[in-house]
């Protein structure tokens, strides 16, 4: 993780930006020797969601707590799908 103060970020924001969302790094915005905030790509908060998604299912399954889902033959015919 590169670490960045505010005041030295602010003259290179656009170059900070591509970095975060291309390059998959992680600049970390320090204001004052602290980190204030963090530059990541849409990409890693839509992985870590997934996998929070992944563990929490995991979870209700192990305790049982599921619920009825809806059948893929269901999903493919609301979605006007061709069925297989």
């Amino acid at each position: 993780m590169t670490e960045i103060a505010i005041s030295a970020a602010r003259s290179q924001l656009g170059d900070l930006v591509r970095r975060a969302a291309h390059g998959r790094e992680t600049i970390a915005l320090t204001d004052h020797g602290h980190v204030a905030a963090l530059l990541v790509s849409p990409q890693v908060i839509e992985d870590l969601e997934d996998a929070l998604a992944v563990a929490d299912y995991q979870r209700r399954k192990a305790e049982g707590t599921l619920e009825p889902g809806i059948s893929m033959e269901e999903v493919r015919r609301r979605l006007g799908l061709k069925q297989r």
